[in-house]
Parts: C-alpha cells; structure tokens; sequence
C-alpha cells in the first residue's frame, strides 16, 4: 500500500539549522518529498550518496546507500573506520552469525594485509533488549544473562579466528551519551515526547531523506506502539514498564530503543563522520535505516556513513529462509565446531562472494574441506620437494615463476574489486595445478632441481591463505597435535623409510638371462624381505585412521597429518 499524507501535512517546513526546506506534492497518485534549497532542486539519485574527498584505496566496493561498487575513499589516508553491529546477548551465537563476522573479518585482513589500511574498528554489544528481559524472566539476572553470552560470543569469535575489534561497547556502559544523543536530536526537531513517557523520531521531519538504504513503498513501523504521530516513526526512549530495567532520564525512567545505542556509540568515537558500517542484510531496514536518520538528525550532516557493507544471509540447503532461532533451524558455533575446523569454515566463507546469500551443507562443507585438504597437500608436497624427499623430473622453472607473477598480480585485483574472494581461490587453485604438474615423483633423476622456485609459491599460498585468517601451519587446532607428536611421527617414518629402502634393494648379483648373458631387467626384492615391506604397508595403513598420512614416493617417504578419518591422496 502506497503511504497518502494528510493535506494538513502538506507544507513547506524548514530543517532547523540547515539550508533545505521539505516540500511534498502529489504526483501519479503517490505521495512524494522532497529536499528544496534556495539554489537548486537536487534529484533523490543526485542526494542519496556524496562520493567523499581523502584517500582512494583502489579497492572497489558495493556500497548499499547507492546499490552499486563505489570507489572506497577514505577521510585520512590509510586509515577506515569501521562501526558493526554487534550481538544482542541473549542465547547462544549460531552459524549464521559466525558467517557475517566471519566474512567481515577477512574484508578487514584483507584492508590491513593487502592494502595497507589500518582499521579501527568497534563493535556493540547489545546487552539490554526486548529478547534479554524476557528470557531474564526465567529466575535470572538481566545483567548475568547478558555478561554470560557476551563471553560466550567473544569466546566463539576467537574460536574462529575472529580478530576482535579495536574496542567492545556496551549499550548499558553508554546510558548519559544515550540521553544526551536523544536531548539533542529533540532540541534540533528531530524528535518528540509523548504523554506516556516514549521518545520518538519523527521521520517526518526529515521528508525523503528518510530511505537511504531502502525503498519505502508503503507504511512501515513499529509494531505496538499506539502514541506515535506516523507509523513510520521510531522510539528513541522507551518508558519502563514493572519489573523491567531502568534508567533515569528527563523524560522519565525507560531505556533506550534499539537503534539508538549504535548512532550514539559509533558517534562517541568516531564523530559525524564514519567511513565504512557493516552488518548483515536483514540489519538494512529498519536498523541501519534508522542509524542512519537518526545520526544525521544530530550531527545535522547530509551524510553520517559514507559505505554501508552488508553480508548475505546463511541458508541451510534447502531451506528458503535465513538460519535464525526464531525459526529453530540454527546450529550453534560450539557444536558446529565439534565437527569441522575455523579453518574450513574460513575456506567455505571464501567460496561465496560476503554479499552473497550462501547455502550450509554438508556437501558445502565438504567442498570446503576438500579445497583446504588440496591445499596443504601442495604445500606439503612442495616442502617434501624443497628438503630432497620428494624426487622429481627437471622442473619447467620459467613458467612456474611465470604463472606465480600472473597469480599475484590476479588476486590483488580481484580482492581490489570488491574483495573478490571466490576468483581469487580460484586463482590459488590454479597456481596449484601448476605446481602439481610439475611435483610428479620418479625414481630416477636426471638434470638439476628447483627448490626456489617452489619456496616462492608456498610462501605465497601460505601468505595469502593467511591474509584470510587460514593458519596453514595451526596443526595443533586440526589435529589435537604438538610439536613433540610431530617429532614422534618424524622418527617413526623415518625409521619405516629405512626399512623400506633395505626390503626393496636386490640381491647383489642380479641373475642374467642364460642365452645372451645380460641382467635381467626386471628385478624384484629378495623373498626373505617382503615380510618387511607388508608390515611396512601395514603400518601406513594403520596410521592414516588415526591422522598420519604417509606416501611412499618410490624409496622416499613423506608425511602429513590429516583430519583423522580421512585419506589423503597419494
């Protein structure tokens, strides 16, 4: 349904303390605003996004306020600052959290690490809310519930090699600002008290600068609320009801709405300008809408937020909707990981551009599982080749340097549009396949190797894998493994190879063949060895269950340890 206003609101108001008059007018049967300043009339496309002045990164990025990859400029050079939103402490974390701070997380490796931005980033934490004060009716403290899941939360972020935010803050912490924020929104027009105690924004007074983000094709609000003058309005303050927290404030005790707190929080450290604010799609409308009037109704600016970030959502396969607790499809990040690795979480959030919807599976995440294996079976492969484990044909060294350049040159460009994840996997698998083709063991080796070559590609595999938070080298968190477990299967193939190397040698004189007096070519281990080698195969094959792959590469051996229970690729 289209939104009709009133004739009676059909005025010319000016914004307090601003240049622009609001005017509204009837077109096609649709209700309209628009800004008018004493110069000229500006377009909605024209206003909604002001490309800022300061330092071009050369990153590209989607910015939601204009729906398409903007440059990413930033205020002061190599520095962004960043605002997300934060959990409402209230149960357990699910995937679909870990997704979007997941995703984010690699965008901002990818700043600091590729890039050169250093970014400041802070985080809310929302730890009163509707949902805290209802679940604290169940015999328990608001304030212990929210401090339990807050830690629980920070625990399962660093469980996934979330990098924590410059700063934690928390809604309770910020109260003063909070009132003081809501005092100076009122004392600029921007908002009104009612009888009961509410403190509401008022969306009119700012005519169609409200819809930034979002299309706003009909009435849309808050349910509930019946003292309110549009629909569309929101609460700055709400009057505390029994038995519910409280704080006091000249309109009376309440607390705070919900958008509120990020406006003031952000504000409190970053000022009237942000650079670049993220948080999932469904926090779009109306959270990150509300922000934004909201923020620029304080600070009387035309634009708070310069980039709005947003992560798509997490569907379990075959499922429409998003994983949520109010559906009950979720899974929590504690079981999740009893099962599977940060580090093949991190690679399935790769495989998916972070604005994109992404479907969880078990085949999704053995994807996942199979891109890493790959991975570190090349890097394994590739330091096997380096210490003259691995013996191989003449390597065609020019066109892996070749394909190396090419690689990093592809990646930074595509991280650089839009943080191109899936081409640059992509790009890292070719690399790969390269290096593969040329890792083929033999047992004879004739001309010269070429270490350097693949030292080069594994520190840069290994670098770059790392920029989006995958420890190639964190044994100890895939396997349950130390150092000293590592020395122990060290010594343990070792001593295996040299086993297999005296139950392979031949007898010393090789039988000739009786008509033309040649050696015989084919020769086999002598009969009193094969013992020897059977219980050397048994013991490869015993070991792999429990995480030990060995390869035998002719009369060499390497070693990896894998996920117990899967096979490696020999």
């Amino acid at each position: 349904m289209k939104m009709r206003l009133p004739l009676a609101l059909i005025a010319n108001v000016r914004l307090p303390n601003s240049g622009f008059r609001i005017g509204h007018w009837i077109h096609n049967g649709v209700t309209k605003a628009s800004l008018l300043s004493s110069c000229n009339i500006c377009s909605r496309a024209e206003r909604r996004w002001i490309k800022p002045a300061g330092f071009d990164t050369g990153v590209k990025t989607y910015n939601s306020l204009t729906k398409q990859k903007e440059p990413l400029v930033l205020a002061q050079e190599r520095i962004a600052t960043w605002y997300s939103c934060g959990p409402t402490v209230y149960d357990h974390a699910h995937l679909g959290h870990a997704c979007s701070y997941v995703r984010f997380d690699i965008l901002q490796r990818i700043l600091s690490r590729i890039f050169e931005i250093n970014v400041i980033h802070v985080m809310v934490i929302t730890d009163i809310d509707d949902k805290i004060i209802q679940r604290s009716l169940e015999n328990i403290s608001p304030t212990v519930l929210a401090r339990m899941h807050e830690e629980e939360f920070k625990r399962d972020m660093q469980a996934l090699r979330v990098l924590p935010p410059a700063v934690y803050m928390r809604v309770t912490d910020n109260i003063p600002q909070i009132v003081a924020f809501i005092k100076r929104i009122i004392g600029n027009g921007h908002a009104y008290v009612t009888s009961q105690g509410n403190v509401y924004f008022d969306t009119q007074s700012i005519g169609d600068r409200y819809g930034k983000l979002v299309n706003l094709g009909g009435i849309v609000g808050e349910l509930g609320a019946q003292d309110k003058r549009d629909p569309r309005d929101f609460a700055l303050w709400k009057a505390s009801k029994p038995h519910e927290p409280h704080w006091e404030s000249p309109w009376g005790q309440g607390r705070p709405g919900w958008h509120i707190e990020c406006s003031t929080i952000a504000s409190s450290v970053f000022g009237s300008q942000l650079d670049i604010h993220s948080g999932g799609i469904d926090l779009a409308f109306p959270h990150h809408e509300n922000e934004i009037a909201q923020s620029e109704a304080y600070h009387q600016c035309e634009q708070w937020g310069n980039y709005f970030l947003h992560s798509g959502h997490l569907h379990l396969k075959g499922h429409v909707e998003k994983m949520s607790k109010s559906l009950k499809n979720y899974v929590t990040i504690k079981d999740f990981l009893t099962s599977y690795t940060a580090n093949e979480f991190r690679v399935f959030c790769l495989l998916t551009r972070y604005r994109s919807a992404i479907d969880y599976s078990d085949a999704s995440m053995n994807e996942a599982r199979s891109t890493l294996s790959t991975i570190s079976a090349f890097c394994h492969n590739a330091q096997a080749y380096m210490q003259g484990h691995l013996q191989c044909q003449p390597i065609e060294e020019g066109l892996l340097w070749e394909r190396l350049a090419a690689t990093q040159s592809s990646v930074r460009k595509a991280l650089a549009d839009d943080f191109d994840t899936p081409k640059t996997v992509d790009a890292i698998m070719s690399l790969i396949h390269h290096g593969n083709c040329q890792l083929q063991p033999t047992a004879k080796v004739d001309g010269p190797r070429s270490p350097a070559v693949f030292g080069a590609m594994l520190s840069y595999v290994r670098e770059i894998m790392g920029v989006f938070g995958v420890d190639l080298l964190d044994i100890k968190e895939d396997h349950d493994s130390s150092g000293v477990f590592n020395n122990v299967v060290e010594e343990l193939v070792h001593f295996r190879s040299e086993v297999r190397k005296f139950a392979l040698s031949v007898e010393d004189q090789a039988p000739q063949e009786p008509h033309t007096g040649s050696e015989i070519q084919k020769r086999h281990p002598r009969l009193d060895r094969v013992p020897l080698l059977k219980a050397c195969d048994t013991l490869r094959n015993n070991l792999a269950p429990l995480g030990v792959h060995i390869k035998d590469r002719g009369t060499n051996s390497t070693w990896e340890i894998t996920r117990r229970g899967e096979t490696g690729n020999n």
